[in-house]
């Protein structure tokens, strides 16, 4: 599994947003991976002033989640369904509404979307990207939430 580096020092900012708008999304990366690369992405957009590099981040968010999109349509492989299998199903983060990775999804690409047309005010822009942030920090809770009951043996 990828290891995502997060954000620990302020003075570091700069170079850990570049380092990360460079870092490439590989192909292999599972649901998780990606998971975390679209929450690193919203945590560094909401953190940035600068207009290239919320740009860059907004497009490698958007490449990210499209990604995410395509693999939440797709069967699990066998080391994320054991992930995702415990002996008690816990409530879920998630609101019954949205039980379905779809519509959150599609909501955090339409943002992402409307953060890329610099059409926005700046205030709205502001909001909209917490917005954003939170919304793919949930989406990537969720996923890796369990939601396979294990049969207990007798």
């Amino acid at each position: 599994m990828a290891t995502i580096p997060t954000l620990t020092f302020s003075e570091h900012n700069e170079k850990f947003t570049q380092q990360l708008i460079a870092h490439p999304l590989p192909s292999s990366a599972d649901l998780f991976e990606v998971a975390d690369f679209c929450a690193a992405f919203a945590s560094v957009l909401i953190e940035t002033d600068d207009a290239a590099e919320r740009n860059a981040l907004c497009g490698r968010l958007l490449n990210a989640l499209i990604h995410m999109e395509r693999l939440c349509e797709n069967d699990l492989p066998v080391h994320l369904i054991d992930q995702l299998t415990a002996e008690e199903i816990p409530v879920s983060i998630m609101p019954e509404c949205w039980q379905d990775t779809d519509i959150p999804v599609s909501y955090a690409v339409t943002l992402t979307q409307s953060l890329l047309s610099n059409n926005l005010p700046d205030s709205i822009a502001k909001a909209l990207a917490g917005l954003l942030h939170d919304l793919v920090y949930l989406l990537a809770d969720f996923v890796k939430e369990p939601y396979i009951q294990r049969q207990n043996m007798l």
